[in-house]
C-alpha cells in the first residue's frame, strides 16, 4: 500500500517563504511524475508544478518565477520551495505522484493535504 505524506505547510506572512515536502512509503517500484495541487476556498484543485523523473519541470503561470520543485529519488520525496508568497497563495496544497507499483501496474495517489496560510 502506497502513502504520501505531506509536511511544511503553515502560516507566514506576505512576502515570505515556506518549503513543503511529500514523501512516498510502501510498495514501489518506481515513480514516475510528481506534482503539487493546490485547493484555495470555493475554488477546484489546480495543478502549481510537476516534476518529471527526469528532472524536467513545468509550472502555472501565477507561481512562475517564486515556487521551485524538486525532488529527490533515492529518498522517493518531492519538494515545494515557496518564495514571495502572496495571499492569493493561501491554500490546502495536495501531493500527487504517478506510481508503478510493479513493473507493469501503475496507479496515481494523492496526499492528505497541507494548509498554507499567507496573511499579515
Amino acid at each position: 500500500q502506497v502513502q504520501l505524506v505531506e509536511s511544511g505547510g503553515g502560516l507566514v506572512q506576505p512576502g515570505g517563504s515556506l518549503r513543503l515536502s511529500c514523501a512516498a512509503s510502501g510498495s514501489i517500484f518506481s515513480i514516475r511524475n510528481m506534482g503539487w495541487y493546490r485547493q484555495a476556498l470555493g475554488k477546484q484543485r489546480e495543478l502549481v508544478a510537476s516534476i518529471t523523473r527526469g528532472g524536467s519541470t513545468n509550472y502555472a503561470d501565477s507561481v512562475k518565477g517564486r515556487f521551485t520543485i524538486s525532488r529527490d529519488n533515492a529518498k522517493k520525496t518531492v519538494y515545494l520551495q515557496m518564495n514571495s508568497l502572496k495571499p492569493e497563495d493561501t491554500a490546502v496544497y495536495y501531493c500527487n505522484a504517478d506510481i508503478l507499483v510493479t513493473i507493469s501496474k501503475a496507479e496515481n495517489h494523492w496526499g492528505q493535504g497541507t494548509q498554507v496560510t499567507v496573511s499579515s
